[in-house]
């Protein structure tokens, strides 16, 4: 998969260099390039926005330097993302579909926006990936990327794929050595060697666990 990463801020991505996706670069799973809009700007002093037209508080990144920036990466079958507080919310399911994609553009916006041509000239998907409002798209893209990622073919092992969290309801609990730590003990179970009813415990933990914090995953399920 290649994905292009348009922003203001290309020093904000120093995590993507970091444990799994860093080898999944290395191995040329995953393509990660990142693109500077600043230096598409035809203004001389590579200004990248501009006061709303209406009035309103701060500034919006102007269309100008986005357009050639994604047209300078845009291929067939790219798919173009912007993290946005009004898009899609994100999940363990878009995580799966985008990771299939071949291609991919994320936008980052900053100050209070992007102008809305760049969403109508490219067919841009929004994505959130919470009820909150960030600086930029920087981080928010980094969200996206990392659980995409992990959905690629050779990036994790399909084991650990498979027993993940929102896979089945949340992840149950887990421990490793001391097997008592200030008198907190390992569940008795982990330590029997009985593997049929270790995965007994773990199915029910997991499902207290769901049902407590997020009831919302059952009713998703059973819908």
């Amino acid at each position: 998969m290649k994905i292009d990463i348009l922003t203001l801020f290309p020093n904000s991505f120093s995590y993507l260099d970091e444990s799994i996706l860093k080898r999944a670069r290395q191995n040329g799973i995953i393509e990660i390039n990142i693109i500077d809009i600043r230096s598409f700007s035809k203004d001389k002093h590579k200004k990248c926005d501009d006061y709303p037209f209406g009035g309103g508080a701060g500034m919006l990144m102007s269309v100008q330097p986005i357009y050639d920036a994604v047209k300078s990466v845009q291929t067939k079958n790219c798919k173009i993302i912007m993290p946005s507080p009004s898009g899609q919310l994100f999940n363990s399911e878009i995580a799966t579909k985008l990771s299939k994609e071949e291609h991919i553009i994320f936008i980052c916006g900053h100050y209070e926006g992007i102008d809305q041509r760049v969403n109508e000239i490219f067919d841009v998907q929004e994505i959130s990936i919470g009820d909150y409002v960030l600086s930029g798209g920087e981080l928010a893209s980094m969200v996206i990327i990392d659980a995409l990622a992990r959905q690629i073919e050779g990036v994790i092992s399909r084991e650990s794929l498979e027993e993940e969290s929102f896979v089945d309801g949340l992840e149950y609990p887990q421990y490793t050595r001391p097997q008592d730590f200030l008198g907190y003990k390992v569940p008795d179970v982990l330590v029997s060697g009985n593997h049929k009813e270790v995965a007994k415990w773990r199915k029910e933990q997991a499902g207290k666990k769901t049902k407590a914090t997020r009831p919302d995953l059952i009713k998703t399920k059973e819908r």
